[in-house]
């Protein structure tokens, strides 16, 4: 690998999101948070541990598209909760959300095409992942429960659980979304080629760079829109759990040109909106996110649909206000069994 394509392989490490616009300079503990580590684990307290040990059924799920890794939690037969997340993360960010919910639902967290442990594809789209979404929550046991599963997804999980709700809403009970940037695909990306449905996407990137150890590529990670991270622990576990081994090293999960690949026209044709969504819908958002700054960045967001932050949390609500998000999701959950 080149020192340039190395270079911008190293740009495109982080394990979330909505990018919506060029990163700004931060000190070395956001942009290299767990760095001083050397790849020790932060120490983590009780209540990380003790959700951990809710070890999930891991499993992955086959559709027509491929296949999708999911995890679950909780007993069939209970009423159903899907648990999307950001893009270029996995399943496990929800790995210390979802136990908390397991003993009233039968929960899953799936990891999106091209994410996680879920296999790579010549072709993403909205459309295709609401499909996986309704595969994954049939095989896994949502729709057992006596009514149809709530879809709760994060930020690009969310924007996918928003074009579900709004396009295909008999597919669930409610959407959660949580701290979602109605604004489709980054700038960057918005050009002819690949906005158009009929021309092929043609991959700009290389494969993501792989590192000789563990520590060094732990030391890469960051999150992405940049933001201070309190919780390190939580940011030690998820970036472990989005690292493969290969031969020469480690590198991470995601397909590197997932967005080169992805089905723009589609995105960007939907976010025009307007939209009706017919079940109940809240969106969640961190009272210091970056992405709530935007100027007409919820517009597409329907007037009828809940609306409120979390105090102190940034873009990754679940990072930072853990117990707080729970809650949320725990009064949200309660008032729509009513």
């Amino acid at each position: 690998m080149s020192d340039e394509t190395s270079k911008d392989a190293t740009s495109r490490e982080a394990v979330s999101e909505d990018r919506p616009g060029k990163a700004v300079d931060q000190p070395a503990e956001t942009r290299a948070p767990l760095a001083a580590f050397q790849g020790a684990r932060p120490h983590a307290p009780a209540w990380f541990a003790q959700a951990l040990e809710a070890a999930p059924e891991r499993e992955m799920v086959a559709t027509p598209r491929g296949a999708i890794e999911t995890l679950s939690w909780g007993a069939r037969g209970k009423p159903g909760l899907l648990l999307v997340h950001g893009n270029t993360a996995h399943a496990d960010w929800w790995s210390f959300i979802g136990p908390f919910f397991a003993q009233d639902y039968r929960v899953c967290a799936m990891s999106l095409a091209g994410m996680g442990d879920s296999d790579w594809r010549d072709h993403y789209s909205s459309e295709d992942f609401c499909a996986d979404a309704e595969a994954v929550a049939r095989a896994t046991g949502l729709y057992e429960g006596g009514r149809k599963p709530v879809y709760i997804g994060h930020s690009f999980g969310g924007g996918q659980v928003f074009y579900a709700a709004s396009r295909r809403a008999g597919q669930m009970h409610a959407a959660i979304l949580i701290d979602v940037g109605f604004s489709g695909p980054p700038e960057e990306a918005q050009d002819k080629a690949r906005l158009s449905r009929l021309d092929p996407p043609t991959p700009q990137r290389g494969p993501n760079r792989v590192y000789p150890t563990l520590a060094e590529a732990l030391a890469r990670f960051r999150l992405s829109p940049q933001q201070p991270a309190e919780h390190l622990y939580i940011l030690d576990y998820i970036a472990r759990r989005g690292l493969k081994e290969v031969p020469g090293g480690w590198t991470w999960k995601f397909d590197p040109n997932m967005w080169d690949k992805l089905d723009r026209a589609l995105i960007s044709e939907f976010y025009a909106g307007p939209h009706k969504v017919e079940v109940p819908l809240a969106h969640i958002f961190g009272d210091l996110s970056i992405l709530q700054t935007i100027p007409g960045l919820q517009d597409a967001y329907p007037a009828d649909g809940l609306l409120f932050g979390v105090p102190e949390a940034h873009h990754h609500v679940m990072l930072d206000q853990p117990i707080a998000l729970v809650s949320a999701i725990r009064g949200l959950l309660a008032a729509w069994r009513a």
